[in-house]
């Protein structure tokens, strides 16, 4: 089985610790779930874990100073597209819906919300300020709230959302929508990093929503570099670990590009004796899905099931910056993975007695190896 379909753990290694469901749950005062970011994106608190066993606070804003000339960032440049929208049922009933992928022109793959009392042939139209708004039309019911459905007239996806979705924010980010629904310009803009590119996301890489145009520019004038990787986030990123064995977990497909051009500046860094930084546990599942056994990295394109538990090796990836996750996730598996389970779960516990903002919206760690 290839890097890029895993779902089980990499390489073996003497002397691990099993991960398991209770490692993954901690103690978190919901005063602490971040409901609106910071402004400006980069005064968002860091917790900097290491290197060695050392914790020290700061803010993101100090990354040019944390990082060294040499090293290299990686980050996620896909964009997150407007894929929450609202439908009325001819009784008036609403339900909501998360767009995730189109199957055909016409034909979505989606995730509704109140529509336990929907039936297969059922039409509903779409909530949104045209005078003819589409007509949707429920083909198939699926599993977890997945549904397929039919629009007409049939349009661009891009086009539909663009007028009828707003910012698929996640459930723990509380947002009041009227019954005349009117998109929140701030999400809309700040649910996404500023250096977006690839359309398909239906989250954010919330790590790199911290970063600035002018944090950039300090970054690559201390000699720090920056390479772009792209995965579509999918509804995955939400789901949490319901086995009873975490490597009986089935991680959901994502789609995901290594341009040849990354893989040169890793290359380049290597030389040189930098480090490379991931931004978000996005860019890692990229990087570290595409490395043979020897850490080489091929340039390609295609879908990922990995899921990275202990004792897997990591093979690109030197630091990792990454968001404060949610517990029994598959995120939170993986920064324990690299940070080790007792070093990442006293971070978190410093991060709460520091009163440090959890979530998409929060605050950020960057950890060096121990």
């Amino acid at each position: 089985m290839s890097g890029a379909e895993a779902s089980a753990p990499g390489d073996s290694a003497s002397g691990f610790r099993r991960l398991t469901l209770d490692d993954l749950d901690y103690v978190l005062p919901e005063s602490l779930i971040a409901q609106q970011p910071v402004e400006p994106r980069d005064a968002a608190r860091l917790l900097v874990v290491g290197p060695g066993d050392g914790m020290t606070n700061a803010c993101v804003a100090d990354l040019p100073q944390v990082l060294r000339p040499g090293d290299l960032l990686v980050l996620n440049d896909t964009r997150v597209v407007a894929a929450r929208f609202f439908l009325r049922r001819r009784s008036g009933g609403r339900v909501e819906g998360l767009f995730l992928s189109e199957r055909s022109p016409g034909r979505w793959e989606v995730l509704l919300r109140n529509a336990g009392r929907c039936r297969e042939g059922e039409r509903l139209s779409f909530e949104t300020a045209c005078p003819c708004p589409p007509v949707v039309t429920l083909l198939e019911r699926g599993d977890e709230g997945h549904w397929l459905i039919e629009i007409a007239p049939a349009q661009r996806t891009e086009d539909l959302l663009a007028v009828a979705g707003i910012a698929p924010l996640p459930p723990y980010i509380r947002r009041e929508v009227g019954e005349c629904r009117t998109d929140v310009a701030t999400d809309r803009e700040r649910y996404q990093t500023v250096y977006a590119k690839s359309p398909g996301a239906v989250a954010a890489p919330t790590a790199g929503l911290h970063f600035t145009p002018e944090l950039l520019a300090a970054l690559k004038a201390r000699g720090i570099e920056q390479a772009f990787v792209t995965l579509h986030v999918g509804e995955g990123t939400f789901k949490p670990v319901t086995a009873d064995r975490l490597e009986n977990h089935v991680m959901h497909a994502e789609s995901f590009d290594l341009p040849e051009a990354t893989v040169e500046a890793i290359r380049r860094c290597r030389e040189r004796g930098g480090r490379v930084t991931a931004v978000g546990t996005t860019t890692v599942r990229v990087l570290e899905s595409c490395a043979d056994e020897s850490g080489n990295l091929v340039a390609r394109s295609g879908q990922t099931r990995l899921f990275i538990l202990p004792p897997f090796r990591f093979r690109t990836v030197d630091v990792l910056l990454t968001n404060f996750h949610l517990p029994r996730s598959t995120l939170l598996a993986l920064v324990m993975t690299f940070g080790g389970v007792e070093r990442v779960r006293a971070a978190y516990r410093r991060a709460v007695e520091t009163g440090c903002r959890f979530y998409s919206y929060g605050d950020a760690m960057l950890i060096f190896p121990a």
